[in-house]
């Protein structure tokens, strides 16, 4: 059965596009939260109809949590933006005031988490990737993992020191550090499907990151308030605004927020944490 709230995301969806169109005041300035917003209701409506269950359906809690999870991690990159250069926004005057600002950017930094997460979801339903598989098991040693946390450190910290030759190690750089600190608390990780050979939460997180960079910035470049790039060395042949060796950059940051969900996830000691798990 599809949900309702689908219907409505539908909606949400055309309604930002014709209102972005024929510049309908205010949704036109509030283009990019309906519009993700919608995406994410119609999503999980589709996830609910092929599985019988859904994360806002059965998890509402949850979504919020997500949602305030979102709208932090993102403020984090923020700030690591603003330290790397590598983008800027404009049109943010059209709010008048600052409160406006900052509602119109925790709803949109809001809707990170949650589209990639439902997106990767909807391709687990479909069973889209699991027929692939690791030919062999890898071994993984405690060595191997401490290399990547150590990786993960070096990954981090060059971009802040040198922005200018090491800004894509922004995207990888908490995955490193996170994923084998999950691996070793048993929490879900990307490593442990090198045991497994399992590679349908790898491949269905890559797609969702590529599915959703690409509306990120379909739907950025039409936007009145609009974020714009300034890449070095590597901001040739955009599609849209984002160049588009730019475009590698999703599938790793689909991982990083992968890991850093179930980082803190593990964090909380819950007896039911499995009611928490998401794409895996």
């Amino acid at each position: 059965m599809f949900r309702w709230y689908g219907i409505v995301g539908i909606f949400m969806v055309l309604l930002a596009q014709i209102s972005l169109f024929f510049d309908i005041q205010p949704f036109a300035q509030w283009y990019f939260p309906i519009a993700w917003f919608g995406y994410i209701f119609l999503v999980d409506a589709l996830v609910y109809s092929l599985r019988g269950k859904s994360l806002i359906k059965n998890r509402p809690n949850l979504f919020v949590v997500l949602l305030v999870l979102s709208s932090v991690v993102w403020w984090m990159f923020e700030y690591i933006g603003f330290v790397v250069g590598n983008w800027y926004y404009t049109g943010l005057e059209g709010f008048g005031s600052k409160l406006w600002k900052l509602v119109f950017s925790i709803l949109s930094f809001s809707t990170v988490i949650p589209s990639v997460f439902e997106t990767a979801e909807l391709f687990k339903v479909i069973h889209l990737f699991d027929h692939i598989k690791l030919h062999k098991r890898h071994k993984i040693t405690i060595r191997l993992l401490y290399m990547l946390i150590g990786l993960g450190v070096v990954s981090f910290v060059l971009p802040l020191v040198y922005p200018l030759y090491f800004f894509p190690l922004v995207w990888v750089s908490f995955f490193l550090i996170l994923d084998p600190v999950n691996y070793i608390h048993g929490q879900p990780s990307i490593i442990s499907h090198l045991k497994d050979r399992k590679l349908s939460v790898p491949l269905s997180l890559l797609t969702a990151g590529f599915v959703c960079g690409l509306l990120w910035e379909f739907w950025n470049f039409y936007a009145v308030p609009k974020w714009h790039y300034s890449i070095p060395f590597v901001g040739f042949f955009r599609i849209f605004e984002m160049p588009i060796l730019g475009y590698l950059g999703y599938g790793p940051f689909t991982f990083e927020l992968y890991a850093m969900y179930n980082f803190m996830l593990g964090l909380v000691k819950h007896k039911k944490s499995d009611i928490f798990r998401l794409v895996s």
